[in-house]
Order: structure tokens, then sequence, then C-alpha cells
């Protein structure tokens, strides 16, 4: 839309010289300003094709100034610029009803390029607002659940706003520690759903045969030890969200349970006739490639398409070292608030923190914080007591098992961090059949995968009669996928 009016309204002069040159190579007519009112003056007389403002200008905040706009001219397009490059800005943005939301410094071609596509947008598409919370809902920008001015940050920030108003399912995928949940309740917290709960259960911590029941509920009598009627997280989240963590590690069974449940949106509880409607927005999370489990007959491909609608990445801290320094100073003030002695670290202590590989990620910072406050005295902590606490920090435990590990090795490995996350909880008895069951299922899932679904082959894998592995797939309800490559 060469030769469109384009109202620019930032207080920094040089930020007007760049876009108007820019934008006037381009063939627009750009009229500048470095005031709201001025800004105001122009949109109340009907001028202009196009809004480029900034957040924080001398006489009004340019998110303010967007609902008056939005009334007056609900077609004008507005861009919003801000060196204010959190979430709350990304947000408090698109549910005004910007068209886009760009953080300074921005970059010059993706603006005009956004300029293109804003003034090609059609009019009926313009103007809608989120379903995000009216200010102060949330409080103020020090208790955002994503800390983080990175370009990484910034995409992940501007996909989030974009979701607030919608009930798209999302899967997040991540590294441990990166923050799927927080982006989960994120999710949640600034979206229509907000008033319903925020419901979160991890696969990985539910055993096998209790999953069903956790997600769906059951019936009194419903199986051995069911005295009574119990709701399930779909029925508890109601109104709300529902997280699925680690959905990489929910069995195929229930896959298949909750398949149905995407698709017909009703469930019954275990040992339940009635149909109840599923009336929860769904955020899975995962830190496995869900595509390859798919590949490897693992993970269901018809639910994989179900959930993955919309996925987001979160980056490991590794690829974001420039927030270090922000989030270093959140966990001091947040350990502060919590009893910890106030601190700080150095320069060459900070260049030390940016440098590191971060295998836990944004937790392992966090722990880190904590450790330095509680252990030493200094109120400023320097680089070398930083480096020595990195070297001396044990490896994740989700590193992978240790090379050459034998297979007795990793089963012991596993059964002792089993009990020792369970030592208060222990099941009173039934743990030899439990483990046997546990350890059965993947082995038969991981045989057939090897052989391509061949059952005769696998049989011959695993030294065990044809029939009986027959019996076997049929009593653990395996799904049994022929031809994988």
């Amino acid at each position: 839309m060469t030769g469109a009016t384009i109202l620019v309204a930032d207080d920094d002069r040089a930020i007007r010289t760049v876009l108007s040159q820019a934008l006037g190579r381009e063939g627009f007519d750009v009229r500048t300003t470095g005031t709201a009112a001025g800004l105001w003056k122009w949109i109340e007389a009907g001028e202009g094709d196009l809004v480029i403002t900034d957040v924080v200008m001398p006489d009004e905040d340019g998110l303010d100034l967007l609902p008056r706009i939005k009334k007056l001219r609900p077609n004008l397009r507005v861009i919003v610029m801000s060196a204010r490059s959190t979430l709350l800005t990304a947000v408090k943005a698109a549910e005004r009803g910007a068209f886009e939301y760009l953080p300074k410094p921005f970059d010059l071609r993706e603006l005009v390029s956004t300029v293109g596509r804003a003034l090609a947008e059609p009019a009926s598409r313009v103007g809608t607002t989120g379903a995000g919370p009216t200010p102060g809902q949330q409080g103020e920008e020090g208790g955002l659940p994503l800390i983080g001015r990175s370009p990484a940050m910034q995409d992940i920030y501007r996909t989030l706003a974009r979701l607030m108003g919608t009930d798209l399912t999302v899967t997040i995928y991540g590294e441990s520690g990166t923050g799927k949940e927080l982006a989960a309740r994120a999710l949640h917290a600034y979206g229509h759903r907000r008033h319903g709960p925020f419901v979160a259960i991890n696969m990985a911590a539910i055993p096998r045969e209790l999953i069903e029941s956790e997600l769906f509920g059951h019936e009194k009598g419903a199986f051995t030890g069911a005295a009574s009627r119990a709701a399930g997280r779909f029925e508890q989240a109601a109104g709300g969200t529902l997280f699925l963590d680690e959905i990489g590690d929910m069995p195929q069974e229930a896959q298949t349970r909750l398949l149905r449940v995407l698709q017909e949106g009703e469930y019954s509880r275990v040992g339940g006739q009635v149909a109840m409607r599923a009336d929860a927005r769904i955020v899975v999370a995962t830190h496995r490639d869900l595509r390859h489990m798919v590949r490897q007959g693992l993970f269901r491909e018809d639910l994989f398409y179900r959930l993955n609608v919309v996925p987001l990445r979160l980056p490991p801290l590794r690829e974001r070292a420039e927030d270090v320094p922000e989030l270093v100073r959140h966990f001091l003030t947040q350990a502060q608030g919590e009893g910890l002695p106030l601190k700080s670290l150095d320069g060459p202590a900070i260049e030390v923190l940016k440098a590191h590989r971060w295998p836990g990620n944004v937790r392992e910072l966090e722990n880190l914080i904590r450790r330095l406050l509680a252990l030493y005295s200094q109120d400023t902590i320097g680089a070398e007591i930083v480096r020595a606490e990195l070297a001396e920090a044990p490896a994740p435990a989700d590193n992978g098992p240790p090379a050459g590990e034998s297979l007795a090795g990793a089963v012991e490995r596993h059964l002792k961090e089993y009990f020792q996350a369970h030592r208060d909880r222990l099941p009173a008895s039934g743990l030899y059949d439990r483990v046997l069951r546990e350890i059965e299922r993947p082995l038969i899932e991981l045989s057939l995968t090897a052989t391509r679904g061949n059952q005769i082959r696998a049989a011959q894998l695993l030294g065990v009669n044809r029939n009986t592995l027959r019996k076997k797939i049929r009593d653990l309800d395996i799904q049994v996928i022929r031809g994988l490559k």
C-alpha cells in the first residue's frame, strides 16, 4: 500500500528520524511526533492509515492510548514499540488491540515488513482485542512468571500474547529447568480462562495403573481401593486450564483415551457410564522429541497432531546468556524476601555465569544463587567463589545414564531414585508385581519397535513363546504398529 500515511509517535528524535527515512524510502508518507497528544490530534482528525507508537512518552503511556484509538477508529492498525520488553508489555499490547508488538532495539527490516503486513491485513481482522487481564490484575512487572529481554524470549512473549485470547492446544517443548510450567501458567493467568482453575499433573510421576483414574476420576468400587467416588483432573480443571507435564511419558493405553476425549469433547469416570463434558484448555509440555517418539511407535501419531496445534519451544539458558544478569537480580531480590541476606555479585562473577553452559538451565541458576547467599558471608560475591561452586556442583539427574552402564546398573539406579523419592509414601504391598509390570511393558514395546512390529521376531528377541507374547500384548493393551522405519 505504497503512498499510505504512517503516523509515528516516539519521544526519541533519533528513532523518529530513522523510521521516517526507512519508511519514506518504501514510498510511504510519514508524519512524526514526540507526544501522545500530537498523535491523538491526528487520529481524531481521521488522518493516517497506520500508527507506530512507543509505550513510554512524556505525556501519556502509549498502551493507555490504544483503547481510545480502537473505540474511535477500530480499523486503524497500530504497531507498538517498547524498551519495556517483558511478557506483560506484549500481553497488554495484544489485549488492547495492537496489530504487533516490537521490542526495542528492533530490526528495521522486520519493522518495514510488519508495516507491509499491517496495511495488507483485511479490515475485518484488525482491531480485535484479546481476552487478557485489565491493567492491575496481574500486579507489577516484578512478579512476571518469565524473565529475560533477549531476542529468544521476545519471540516467546509475542507468541504467548497472541495465544492468550484463544483456547488452542499448546505443546511446550524445552529442556528440564527452562520454565515450561511457568509458560503454561502465563497462558492461563493472562487468558480468558484465568478465573477458572489451573490444574497440573506430571505424567512421569503417576503410576501407570493410576493415570486414567487421575485424569478422569473414578466411581466407588471401580477398582480395589476405590472406596468412594473421586473427581479427576479434567473435572477439577473445568472452566480453566489442564496442564499435562511430561506428556511423552504417558503410557499408550492412556494416550488412546486422551485422544478420544480430545476428539469427542467428552469422557466418563473409570467405572462410570455417565458422559461428562471436557471443558478445559489443554496445555502439554515435554522435554522429549515427540516426532521422534512417533517414528519409534512410542507415541500415537494422531494424538501428536491433536496436541501439537501450536508448538512452543522454550530456549535453554545457554542460548540466551544475555538474560543471566536480569535473572540473577530477580533471584537475589526473591531470596531476600524469603529471609536470605542481601548480597550482590560483582561484574566478573556475572561474566562467569554468562559463560557457563547451564545444563540445568534457569532452575540450576536459581539454586546456585540461593547456595551462594546461604554459604558465603561476603556482601559482594566474586568470580572465584562462583567458579568454585560451579566446579563442585553435581551434574543434573536427567543428563542421562553413566557411560557403559549395564542393564542391571540402570535398573538399580532407577529403583534407588524411586525409593528415595517415595520413602515417606511407599505402597503398603504389591511393589514386586508393580515393578515387574512397569519393566515388562516398555520391554515388549521397545522389542516390537526394534522388529518393526513383527511379533515372531519380537518373540525370538525376547526368548518367549509367540502365543505368550500375543497374550502379553493383549493383556497390556499394547498397540502394535507394523512397518516402522
